[in-house]
């Protein structure tokens, strides 16, 4: 049977992911959450840090950038997507590599893939049927690639053969 292969694309640069590829290093520093000092930065609209860590993790051979504007726990769905389109259209500007849209707030997944070129990766979805419902039209509309964790309403099973099925 045929490998699996999954693209994703910057607007210039494309990456496939694949078994029968090499492995694929995706940067996740730029990530507020436990960062309060880059959380305060992005809050403030100083992107020097996201900047430094984007440049730094794409010389250390990452292929993807993690991109997550998850600053507070207060009012996510109000502050987050507006300085999730910030983030991405500034890391967009600074390097090459494609990027993956992270975050649990569906209007911040939105807001980066609208501004998005190329094809992203959206990190993540579950087989939670809520989520699913949220996610899943984004990931159509915008051609986007999902990263899916193979838990459902119940948890993350410890038996691999529940695992296949909620993967399936």
């Amino acid at each position: 049977s045929p490998m699996t292969h999954t693209l994703v694309a910057s607007a210039t640069r494309e990456h496939i992911i694949g078994f029968d590829r090499p492995f694929t290093i995706i940067g996740e520093r730029i990530n507020p959450t436990g960062r309060k000092k880059l959380a305060a930065e992005m809050v403030a609209g100083n992107f020097d840090g996201v900047i430094r860590d984007a440049l730094a993790q794409v010389e250390a051979g990452a292929h993807i950038l993690d991109v997550n504007a998850g600053v507070t726990a207060v009012n996510p769905n109000e502050s987050e997507p507006p300085l999730m389109r910030q983030t991405l259209e500034i890391v967009q500007s600074i390097c090459d590599v494609p990027l993956c849209i992270d975050s649990s707030i569906i209007e911040a997944l939105e807001a980066g893939l609208a501004v998005y070129q190329g094809r992203a990766l959206v990190n993540s979805t579950t087989a939670e049927d809520e989520v699913m419902e949220r996610v899943l039209p984004l990931v159509k509309k915008y051609d986007a690639a999902v990263v899916a964790i193979s838990n459902d309403d119940t948890g993350i099973s410890e038996d691999p053969d529940v695992r296949f099925a909620v993967a399936k």
